[in-house]
């Protein structure tokens, strides 16, 4: 039963997941995925600071060490030189308080001795993970770098992804029919159509019958009527009628063949 629910959770796990994934938005999760990465990259820095920082200072104390050695081994040596005038002087009491004095330099100088040592290793080791711990942010900077470089290649990918996902569904919606109501291009077209050949067919039909006709002669008999006028007016004004304007030039002859009878 047990194993039972650790698979069905596992499942329900899983398919959140997905969902979640199918859901979320790419810019999104991009930043989010770049700003884990320079989160990891300030951490890896703050480690490596202070694993370079512990080399430093380790060096500081060797440093420290090495003065003090050099100044306790003095000290011891001219401990050992004052007794040893002491002694040649016959003053065996300040010999003696020289001697000790000289002991006490030479124990302190072996425990600067081994201080020192165990420094020098630990500043070898110190130095080596500081190296370390340099090259590892220099390499990790690196592909920090990458990665930022290749967001805007992801963008710009991205941009061009949504954009044929765009028109690929414009290019859907002009080829099928979307919903119930709304027909397609084709058929708007074909409606278009036959409406506009019905038209051309009624026109030809009202112009080819009787009425038709009659209607053509009484417009040319109006017309002849109104050119007969202005050839009247241009004559009367003395205007010389258009070439080619044979309403106008009979008019003008029957005017001529008028004049002499009035005379």
């Amino acid at each position: 039963m047990f194993k039972l629910l650790q698979r069905l959770g596992r499942y329900i796990t899983a398919a959140l997941t997905g969902r979640f994934n199918e859901m979320a938005d790419p810019k999104v999760q991009l930043e989010q995925a770049l700003a884990e990465a320079q989160d990891q990259h300030r951490r890896l820095t703050e480690q490596a600071a202070s694993v370079i920082a512990n080399q430093k200072q380790t060096e500081m104390r060797l440093s420290r060490a090495m003065e003090e050695l050099e100044k306790v081994n003095a000290s011891a040596r001219q401990a050992v030189m004052m007794a040893d005038d002491a002694t040649k002087r016959g003053d065996t009491g300040k010999a003696a308080d020289y001697t000790r004095a000289a002991e006490a330099f030479a124990n302190r100088l072996i425990a600067v001795e081994k201080e020192a040592d165990g420094l020098k290793s630990m500043s070898l080791g110190a130095a080596e993970a500081s190296d370390k711990a340099k090259a590892a942010v220099m390499q990790n900077s690196t592909v920090l770098q990458k990665k930022l470089s290749e967001k805007q290649k992801l963008l710009s990918q991205l941009d061009q992804a949504k954009m044929q996902e765009q028109m690929n569904k414009a290019m859907q919606t002009l080829s099928i029919t979307v919903g119930q109501d709304v027909p397609t291009l084709e058929e708007v077209r074909d409606k278009i159509e036959s409406r506009y050949a019905k038209a051309l067919g009624a026109s030809e039909l009202q112009t080819n019958s009787v009425e038709g006709r009659m209607l053509e002669v009484e417009q040319a008999a109006m017309d002849g009527e109104a050119q007969s006028r202005l050839a009247q007016i241009r004559s009367q004004l003395g205007i010389a009628a258009p070439e080619g304007d044979t309403a106008t030039a009979s008019v003008e002859g029957l005017s001529t063949e008028e004049t002499p009878g009035t005379a």
